[in-house]
């Protein structure tokens, strides 16, 4: 959390988690039932890009804090293993399973690596030469490019809420454009800028709340059973989901 936080900021890091767990929650049954272009799917989609990126800087003030990283990196990689059946059962658009690319808790294990290489090689060559080789790993993976420079932002921002801002404000801006050019594929240009700034708005709201509510404190009871229903609510919501499609198509 930046140095200079606001004293009466209210949310702890478990309350947003949890928030971010249920838009990611809608942003998901949006993915997997509703058609693309309707304002509701739009704003389903549009609510849980909050998520992701809150979800890296979450990981980037974690890195600093915690006792293990060998310990995160394998909890990381053990509920990534676990959650991607599910993921490709939720998110297969024809017939009951394929793949369709590696789930995010692999994609923040790639940031949590990168984070790894930035502090561990020395080497400026060698370490630029492992963080471009795991951005490229993410392009497989879910938010593909998006999480790893999310979190290479976040690291830069470090301690400085004008930082912070700034960070967020690109964040958006490449999202948003990303989000325009991909988006004239499908639809028009005029709709495809609209459903853009959409786009940009989780973008924000997530900047909105790690800048101005965010107090840099976890909550004070139940953190072990937060610390596992993080992990637990993902691959468990994906498969849900993914039996609920299997039944209903």
């Amino acid at each position: 959390m930046t140095t200079d936080t606001v004293k009466n900021n209210i949310w702890n890091r478990d309350v947003i988690k949890y928030i971010a767990m249920f838009t990611m929650l809608l942003n998901h049954i949006s993915n997997v039932f509703l058609k693309r272009g309707t304002f509701l799917s739009e704003f389903l989609l549009d609510i849980g890009y909050f998520t992701a990126i809150t979800m890296c800087y979450f990981l980037v003030e974690g890195y600093q804090y915690t006792r293990s990283k060998k310990k995160y990196a394998l909890r990381l990689a053990a509920f990534a293993i676990i959650s991607q059946v599910p993921f490709n059962l939720a998110f297969t658009n024809d017939g009951i399973i394929r793949f369709t690319g590696m789930n995010m808790l692999f994609s923040l294990l790639i940031c949590f690596l990168i984070l790894i290489c930035l502090e561990k090689i020395r080497r400026k060559f060698l370490r630029i030469l492992a963080i471009v080789g795991l951005i490229a790993l993410s392009l497989i993976s879910d938010w593909p490019l998006f999480a790893p420079v999310f979190t290479l932002l976040f690291v830069w921002a470090k301690d400085s809420k004008r930082r912070m801002k700034i960070t967020y404000f690109i964040s958006c801006i490449l999202f948003g454009l990303f989000y325009y050019t991909n988006g004239l594929i499908i639809f028009p240009k005029e709709k495809s800028f609209i459903i853009s700034l959409g786009a940009m708005a989780g973008i924000a709201l997530s900047g909105i709340v790690i800048t101005y509510l965010y107090n840099g404190k976890r909550i004070e009871k139940g953190r072990n059973f937060s610390k596992w229903f993080f992990y637990i609510f993902y691959p468990l919501h994906l498969l849900i989901l993914g039996l609920i499609r299997i039944w209903t198509s």
